[in-house]
């Protein structure tokens, strides 16, 4: 299969913005450096009216986002349902798409009327683990019928925490199966945890894997595991949670905002203002810096942010935009506020992101 976008003729080049992209792995598939991540448009924490969600989703085009990640846990299959309506009449092989599988959305048998993982939506279905080479592939049928495509271009293992075994002797070389016959582009897991990932990346057949809030200016502990393990193997990463749950979204962090779902502890919105400062001193803000980060590891591909509306693809397109000082990384490395070994600008292999 080749997932690779086509050319744009002469017009849609004078008329369309232009992206960084960048290859997952060995595969053929090419990811804009920023991505969509549809789960908000799944009604996550709050109802996204389905004209804003389209809005978004048209906006992020306008802006050359080429890349939309969704799953059936989103919304109990809203957030595929509206993605799909959304991109249904764009040209086929001008995006790539991601979904999931591991939790299949079969009847509940004793709903209560709104659904108790996040998304305010009914609860006429519920998510059942099963990482089984049949729930695989029942779980990607029931995607394309939800999404109403012909093809997923990019398919991960959603949350296996608990599920090593299954997941990699079932459902990872189910996957294989799927890509190797031209069915799907890439395969790999998505989590918030790095230790499994980097296990994934050196034990099974897994181009990519989706880090969420691992590489980020708060936490860099995926260089201790994922991020070696890709790069040794070939292997590409897609970063999401670059701002931890909300601590590194504004230029001046506050006492109550959240890191990795929580309340921020005092101690991390002291270190968060302290790195803010930094990148003010070097003519730029924080989220914009925290956007930037992950493309400071070579085996970084793409970062992935939540989208739910027209203005907030605006923002996060222009903080994508945003030109970082290469001596940004080094004046936080010198005053502690990140690792050392986070790579420089000029070591060897260290891909610059695109422009």
């Amino acid at each position: 299969m080749d997932a690779h976008a086509a050319p744009a003729s002469q017009g849609e080049q004078l008329t369309q913005p232009s992206m960084g992209r960048r290859k997952i792995g060995s595969t053929p598939v090419e990811l804009t450096e920023l991505g969509f991540g549809a789960s908000v448009i799944g009604n996550l924490y709050k109802v996204t009216p389905v004209h804003d969600a389209h809005a978004a989703i048209e906006a992020a085009w306008d802006a050359g986002v080429r890349y939309f990640d969704t799953a059936p846990h989103y919304g109990l299959g809203l957030s595929e349902r509206r993605l799909g309506a959304a991109l249904r009449d764009r040209p086929r092989d001008q995006y790539v798409i991601s979904s999931k599988v591991g939790r299949l959305l079969v009847p509940n048998e004793h709903p209560t009327g709104v659904d108790d993982q996040g998304f305010v939506v009914r609860d006429d279905l519920r998510r059942q683990w099963d990482f089984s080479r049949d729930g695989v592939l029942r779980s990607l049928e029931a995607t394309l019928e939800r999404t109403g495509l012909d093809r997923i271009d990019v398919v991960y293992l959603h949350d296996p925490d608990d599920h090593w075994q299954q997941a990699a002797d079932e459902a990872m070389p189910t996957l294989a199966d799927l890509r190797d016959q031209g069915v799907i582009g890439a395969i790999g897991a998505g989590m918030n945890q790095s230790a499994m990932l980097a296990r994934f990346l050196r034990e099974t057949a897994a181009d990519v894997v989706m880090l969420a809030g691992r590489y980020t200016l708060l936490d860099q502990s995926a260089l201790d595991d994922v991020l070696p393990a890709a790069q040794a193997h070939g292997k590409s990463v897609v970063a999401v949670g670059v701002f931890n749950s909300g601590l590194l979204s504004k230029d001046r962090p506050a006492e109550g905002m959240k890191y990795d779902y929580q309340e921020a502890p005092p101690a991390l919105v002291n270190r968060a203002r302290a790195i803010a400062e930094v990148c003010a001193a070097h003519g730029t803000t924080l989220p914009a810096a925290a956007v930037a980060f992950p493309f400071s590891h070579p085996a970084v591909v793409n970062v992935t942010l939540g989208m739910r509306t027209a203005e907030q693809v605006g923002r996060n397109a222009e903080l994508h935009r945003q030109h970082i000082p290469d001596g940004l990384w080094d004046d936080l490395r010198s005053r502690g506020l990140i690792r050392t070994d986070v790579p420089s600008a000029d070591e060897p292999g260290r891909r610059r992101p695109c422009l």
